[in-house]
């Protein structure tokens, strides 16, 4: 198929996507195109049978190539440059026909640069308190390749009759073996029910067969309010995957997701009742569906330490990050015997206490000791520290 490019007016370059502009650049005179934008093309397509049955298909601006470093699916806009697989680096290959696809309604459009995403990934690497000390130094070495990822977005006006327990804390007093009075906190359990009703809007569902969808899950936070409607000239420059998820799989998936969040919203609505809560069941209705198509961008790189690979993925819009990265073996046993040490510090400070009070008598309530940390620090050292061990 031939390819078709965006020839600058004045010098005859070829022009891409720029993400300051938000518009088609000429790289060689500066030369910029306004993307024509029709936020009203963008709409919610009502969700039934039909449509989960039959999509409207239309003729697509890219064309499939098949990667044969690790067999993926990618969509190249026409229009693209880029030659290398996002996933593994590979070469593209042009697949042998064209698969049909829905025209997507908006697109979320790169607002950072790869310059931008480099500096993103420095600040990543190095504050990986696990990783070995040299992998800080590879991100001199990445290469970022920015794409589209394709997503299902979901809206639903959702009602749930919930059942529960909720419990009401109270303290009682006991003697334990040795005939000393001592206190103890027990829950009393009540059934309980109600109503919760909540709008869910846009609710996104990845539409590609991924093997990083955990790496997604975690950056996939994207301004689907204020997105232009489609166009293939935000293409130019970059790649397009096309979408393997069906709608009726999405659209699962996307259910799953809202009844998750109307279970913990009946929960929070019992613990107004309530000290705790337990065996939460809920009867969801969802009413007025309505789905969209769109594309989010996305960085991606790959890096090789000691033979294996680590992918990292980069928020093309707001540049929220998460990747994959070696833990240091030494570091990790480190922690665990300080970790160890504090503990057995903490039992000997509270032994030692306990045999003050039965020397000098009397004590009613235990202190506990707590430390306390930096909660952006903590946060982040124990997601690494639980997705090294």
């Amino acid at each position: 198929m031939a390819e078709e490019i965006y020839y600058c007016q004045s010098c005859g370059g070829v022009m891409e996507f720029d993400v300051k502009t938000q518009s088609l650049k000429c790289p060689n005179c500066d030369t910029v195109v306004e993307i024509k934008n029709n936020r009203e093309e963008i709409v919610e397509h009502t969700l039934n049978m039909n449509a989960i049955r039959k999509l409207r298909v239309e003729e697509k601006q890219t064309v499939t190539m098949t990667c044969t470093g690790c067999g993926a699916p990618i969509e190249i806009d026409k229009n693209s440059t880029a030659l290398a697989c996002p996933y593994c680096g590979s070469r593209y290959v042009m697949a042998d026909k064209q698969m049909e696809t829905i025209v997507p309604d908006g697109v979320v459009t790169f607002k950072k640069t790869e310059q931008d995403v480099r500096e993103i990934f420095r600040k990543w690497i190095h504050g990986r308190w696990l990783a070995p000390g040299e992998l800080k130094n590879l991100y001199q070495h990445g290469k970022f390749s920015g794409m589209y990822v394709p997503y299902w977005t979901f809206d639903a006006d959702a009602v749930a009759n919930y059942r529960a327990y909720g419990g009401r804390y109270r303290t009682e007093h006991y003697k334990d073996s040795e005939g000393k009075t001592q206190t103890r906190t027990v829950t009393d359990w009540y059934p309980t029910s109600g109503v919760v009703r909540h709008f869910f809007d846009d609710v996104l569902v990845c539409a590609a067969q991924r093997n990083d969808k955990s790496l997604l899950a975690g950056i996939d936070v994207y301004d689907t309010k204020n997105m232009p409607s489609y166009s293939p000239d935000y293409m130019s420059g970059y790649s397009a995957e096309s979408y393997t998820i069906d709608l009726e799989t999405g659209h699962n998936q996307a259910l799953r997701t809202m009844s998750n969040e109307l279970r913990e919203l009946a929960s929070q609505d019992v613990l107004r009742r309530f000290d705790t809560v337990r065996d939460v069941r809920i009867d969801a209705r969802f009413n007025r569906e309505t789905y969209k198509h769109v594309l989010v961008p996305v960085y991606s790189t790959s890096y090789t330490y000691k033979g294996k690979n680590y992918t990292v993925l980069i928020n093309g819009e707001n540049g929220r990050i998460k990747g994959e990265y070696p833990k240091s073996v030494a570091k990790i046993m480190a922690i665990v015997i300080a970790v160890a040490a504090a503990a057995i510090l903490i039992l000997t400070m509270m032994l030692g206490k306990d045999s003050d009070e039965a020397r000098y008598g009397n004590v009613e309530n235990q202190n506990v000791i707590c430390y306390d940390m930096n909660e952006e620090f903590n946060e982040e050292f124990n997601e690494e520290f639980n997705e090294g061990v």
